[in-house]
Parts: structure tokens; C-alpha cells; sequence
């Protein structure tokens, strides 16, 4: 887009209207199979795009598993699916909602659980995505919809365990309501992007949104393990990885989320202080109740393994990136990389406030980082473009940004 963008459409200024349950009610839990027919052959004849939203429990649960799906579209309403009840099979819905598009907000966080019940949509409409490149700020789905909508969402639960059976009445009215306005800010939004001249943006984002594969498994998941920085040594790491491990065998067995086994402060005091036996690692803290004591010879005995491990077989103490180190270390180990970083990011924020987008939108920062790090060998603005396209970038950020990041590469050290 030539011009600058506009600033996002202000609303009305109107005092927020509560909105504490959906308008035609909550309907009851489909949970059945003739409910599931009902509730499909309904969406099927109904017309428009589908708000569709989920409820996981993952403070609670091992799985990210959807335990309710929420849909609805005009002329069928709102529908409340069981997975669970189900069995997983949702085989008639899959039909229905085939070739239709679909309303969520934040998709990521809700595309993988619906992928594993045979559930994807043909087209993506993402209204957290859409609200940050439309420019605004904040763009939770309750902030949007009070300042698109007029309307206050009733909060609440989002964080509560929703393997939870039966549902609690005022949790299924709380679900509902995620979709009960999703489509009308969809309308909202899409016609804010169109005003601004960003719709073709939005729809290329969208689309790699929706046929983004899974994230890739991380090599050492353990090293994420909060306050792994007290570890000093090798051999102190090892016991985190041990016991870290161990917990990750008893939490997907169990499918309990890892946290309510054992906190990630209990890994690591056990591996600072090297408890020479069972008693001892009894008498630590969170190790001293009732569940830990039961379960203390496992905990031990993962300490004991890694106290026998050969030196060679320690981890290294340095995480191994994959990919360019962290940008702090980045004047010491490569100067001159460290000077195109700096232009690069100066370059890319001037673009993106001139078009009203978060310097994250308008280019993946660790794309960035991976160019600047090594950069390609034609920096002409043709070789930068290719270089971005190979690393995914879409038509329209290559547009803005592959003449500002060329010119950044091109950066020498003074």
C-alpha cells in the first residue's frame, strides 16, 4: 500500500451494554449421537460464516484436547458440542461445516485441538489477527467487542477446568458467548481492513494461519524448566532433566497437566541440593506432601540415574540454538551482524508505524534475525525478497519491507 494507513475507526463513544448471557439462552450440550445429527443438519442449512471457539484445560490436563466446542451461525444459533461424550467421533459435524468459513479468534490456540477431531475449515477469518493489523492496541476478544460492538463480555472461566463433567451451568453461559458476537465483529473488522486498504493482508494471513503446520517438537523442552538458572553444573542439569523427564512420563500418563505433579521449583531445588537419599528428598519443600511422599522412590531414583550418568553424557551447560545465538551476544560473536540487526530493526519499526502495524505482523522477528545473521548472497532487493519468501514470508509484507531490509544489510560497521 502506497499511502500511509489510517488510524483505526473509533467507536461510537457510547457506554458499553453488559452482556451476561447469550440472547436466545443456552442451548443444552450436544452429547449424543441424534443430538450431533440435529445440531449438523442444522449448521448445514444455516448460511454464513461459522464463529467457532473451544474450551481446553491445559493448567489442568496433560492433552490439549478440546472439551467443548463452540459454534454457531445465523439461522441455526449457538451449539454446544461434548467431544468427550462423544468419543471424538464428530463425523456428521465435519460434513456439515465442510467449504464454509470459519470465525475464531486467536486460531492458533484453537486449530490444532479441532484438527484432531477431523474438524479444519476450507477459509479463516481470525479476528485477534485481523485487530492487529487493523492498528489496534489491544485486541482480546472482549476488549474488540466492547470497542467495536458496544457490548461487555461477561468474563470469568477461560482458565477453568473444563474436563470438568457435568459443566456448570454458568460456564456453558460464559462459552456461549464467545460466539455469540464473533461474526458481527468478523463484519467489523473486515470492513476496517477494507477501509484502510489491508484486506489483502489480512486474507494472506489468514491463509497461512489456517494451513500452518504443527509446530515443530523443541529439542530439550527440559531447559524451559522456570528458575533452570540457580543450575550451575552439569551434572545439576542432568538431575533436572532426569526428574523433568520422569514428570513428563507421569503427566501423559496420567494426562495431568506437569505442573500438578510437580512444580518446576521442586525439580530444581532437588537438583541444587542433591539429596543423598529418600528421606531426605522427603523432606524438602512441595516433596513433604502426601501425593510426593507416595511417589518419592520415582523422584530418587531419576536423581540417581542422572548422579550415574558418565561425564559424556552430561548436557552441555550452553543451550544449542537452532539458529543464530541470542541477539545480546551478538556485538562480541559477530559484530558486523550485530550492526545490520540494529539497522534492520530501526528500518522495520519506521515501517511499520507508518502503516499502523506491530513491528511483529509486518515481518517474523526471528525471520529477521536469521537474515541479518546470515545474510543472503545477493542483497539486491530481488535476492532479499527471495530470501524472505523462502523463509515464509507472504506477497504483501514482502511488498513493505524487502527494500527497507535490503538497505539494512547493506550496513557496515563504522
Amino acid at each position: 500500500m502506497d499511502a500511509p494507513a489510517d488510524e483505526p475507526t473509533e467507536p461510537t463513544g457510547a457506554d458499553p451494554v453488559p452482556l451476561t448471557e447469550p440472547a436466545d439462552g443456552v442451548p443444552p450440550v450436544v452429547a449424543d449421537a441424534p443430538s450431533l445429527e440435529r445440531a449438523a443438519k442444522a449448521l448445514a442449512s444455516a448460511t454464513g460464516p461459522v464463529a467457532v471457539d473451544t474450551e481446553r484445560a491445559s493448567g489442568y490436563r496433560y492433552s490439549q484436547r478440546a472439551y467443548l466446542v463452540q459454534l454457531r451461525r445465523a439461522g441455526a444459533g449457538t451449539v454446544l458440542v461434548d467431544p468427550i461424550a462423544l468419543g471424538g467421533r464428530l463425523d456428521p459435524l465435519v460434513a456439515a461445516l465442510d467449504g464454509t468459513e470459519w470465525v475464531l479468534h486467536a486460531a492458533s490456540q484453537d486449530l490444532p485441538c479441532l484438527a484432531e477431531l477431523g474438524l479444519r475449515p476450507a477459509v479463516l477469518f481470525d479476528t485477534e489477527l485481523a485487530g492487529r493489523l487493523a492498528g489496534f492496541e489491544r485486541v482480546a476478544l472482549g476488549t474488540l467487542v466492547e470497542r467495536l460492538l458496544g457490548y461487555r463480555l461477561e468474563k470469568g472461566h477461560g482458565s477453568a477446568d473444563w474436563s470438568r463433567r457435568p459443566l456448570p451451568a454458568d460456564w456453558l453461559n460464559y462459552a456461549a458467548l464467545d460466539v455469540e458476537l464473533l461474526v458481527e465483529l468478523r463484519d467489523v473488522l473486515e470492513r476496517e481492513l477494507d477501509r484502510q486498504g489491508k484486506l489483502g493482508w489480512a486474507l494472506e494471513e489468514f491463509e497461512a494461519a489456517r494451513t500452518a503446520p504443527l509446530p515443530r517438537p523443541r529439542a530439550e523442552p527440559w531447559r524451559r524448566t522456570s528458575g533452570i538458572h540457580r543450575i550451575r553444573s552439569p551434572r545439576q542439569l542432568a538431575a533436572v532433566r532426569s526428574l523433568w523427564e520422569t514428570r513428563d512420563t507421569v503427566a501423559r500418563t496420567r494426562d495431568i497437566a506437569p505442573g500438578r505433579v510437580l512444580p518446576d521449583s521442586a525439580l530444581v531445588e532437588a537438583a541444587v541440593r542433591n539429596p543423598p537419599d529418600e528421606a531426605t528428598l522427603s523432606g524438602l519443600p512441595v516433596f513433604r506432601g502426601r501425593a510426593q511422599r507416595r511417589m518419592v522412590g520415582e523422584w530418587f531414583g531419576a536423581l540417581q540415574r542422572a548422579a550415574a550418568l558418565p561425564k559424556a553424557e552430561l548436557p552441555d551447560p550452553a543451550q544449542q540454538h537452532d539458529g543464530p545465538p541470542p541477539p545480546n551476544r551478538w556485538a562480541d560473536k559477530d559484530p558486523a551482524a550485530a550492526v545490520r540487526l540494529a539497522a534492520a530493526r530501526t528500518a522495520l519499526t519506521a515501517v511499520a508505524e507508518a502503516n499502523t502495524l506491530p513491528v511483529e505482523n509486518l515481518l517474523l522477528p526471528d525471520l529477521v534475525r536469521r537474515t541479518c545473521w546470515q545474510p543472503p548472497a545477493d542483497l539486491s532487493v530481488e535476492g532479499v525478497t527471495a530470501a524472505l519468501r523462502e523463509g515464509g514470508a507472504r506477497s504483501w509484507q514482502l511488498g513493505l519491507t524487502a527494500e527497507a531490509l535490503a538497505k539494512a544489510l547493506a550496513t557496515r560497521p563504522e
